[in-house]
């Protein structure tokens, strides 16, 4: 297949592109610089120059491709104050691209998150989030879209991802902790750091994102889960543990001071299965769990994210 990726440079999309070309798929990435295009050519894949807001030339790229992978959101915006008008944003790329499949029976395949999903209890493929009342959960209302594109004759489907797709090279969540325990001398935890977060590595939610554009039916909801739920506090631990730093509770109170943007998420109990995704599409993660990962030492060998 002739597999259009949006974030095809990015840190999901640079491992989903080779795992489509290793299986014979054929990848046009979305580049929105110099350096995203000669990174995707290396990878073997050919480019379209773009970015979410140039609605023709997705529109284009989707209908002269036979599936579309949609990893990009406006992540920088979003942190920076903007999450509205990033979610906003892919929206409009979303429909774009819809627009374009529409009435062919191709695949789409939509990167969704599971932060906030149902909090307390450990989530499954069949819950659904709110789509009303803030702007994360506008997100939400993005992937039922999506979803409602089987109904227009797309072969669409929604992969949500765990809170941290963590591998080597990692500047999300886990690069951002260890970067304020470092900054900090303290490996915290909010509370009694007992809530949950699910976890995938990243190279095993790139075969993920492959099996769906290959098999997964209309209208299926998948879950990237490797892990249902690594605690926050067992995260801190190993965190202090490398680099040689107590291990300490932050007061909620204290949590925004603590960790800054990251306190938002880091409270979050996001515990999910993956159950019914692995036996629709076959998928068994074979890459190492999170607190495996974080010991083999990457995150620390290098300067981490501090936000």
């Amino acid at each position: 297949m002739r597999v259009f990726v949006t974030g095809a440079s990015g840190w999901i999309g640079s491992a989903v592109v080779p795992d489509l070309i290793e299986a014979g798929h054929q990848v046009i990435g979305l580049a929105r610089s110099d350096a995203s295009a000669a990174a995707l050519t290396t990878a073997g894949a050919e480019t379209v120059r773009g970015t979410l807001d140039d609605l023709g030339v997705l529109r284009d790229a989707a209908d002269a491709s036979d599936a579309v992978i949609h990893l990009a959101f406006k992540h920088e915006v979003a942190f920076s104050g903007g999450f509205q008008e990033a979610v906003e944003a892919d929206r409009r790329a979303v429909d774009a691209l819809g627009d374009a499949l529409a009435g062919s029976d191709r695949p789409f395949v939509l990167a969704s998150g599971l932060a906030g999903l149902t909090p307390g209890r450990v989530a499954t493929e069949r819950d659904m989030p709110v789509t009303h009342g803030s702007p994360v959960a506008a997100r939400g209302a993005t992937a039922e879209a999506v979803l409602a594109l089987s109904a227009r004759g797309v072969r669409s489907s929604v992969v949500r991802l765990s809170p941290t797709c963590h591998g080597d090279g990692d500047n999300g969540f886990m690069a951002t902790l260890v970067g304020i325990a470092r900054a900090k001398g303290v490996s915290g935890y909010i509370g009694d750091g007992g809530n949950r977060w699910a976890a995938v590595h990243r190279l095993d939610s790139a075969r993920l994102f492959r099996l769906a554009v290959e098999k997964a039916p209309a209208g299926s909801v998948l879950h990237g889960v490797a892990e249902e739920g690594v605690t926050i506090r067992d995260v801190a631990e190993v965190i202090g543990r490398h680099l040689g730093v107590p291990v300490v509770s932050v007061a909620p109170e204290a949590a925004a001071e603590h960790f800054t943007w990251l306190s938002g998420f880091l409270g979050m109990d996001a515990a999910a299965s993956s159950d019914l995704t692995r036996e629709l599409l076959g998928w068994e993660p074979v890459h190492p769990g999170l607190l495996a990962d974080l010991d083999k030492g990457h995150y620390f060998h290098r300067p981490a994210a501090t936000g």
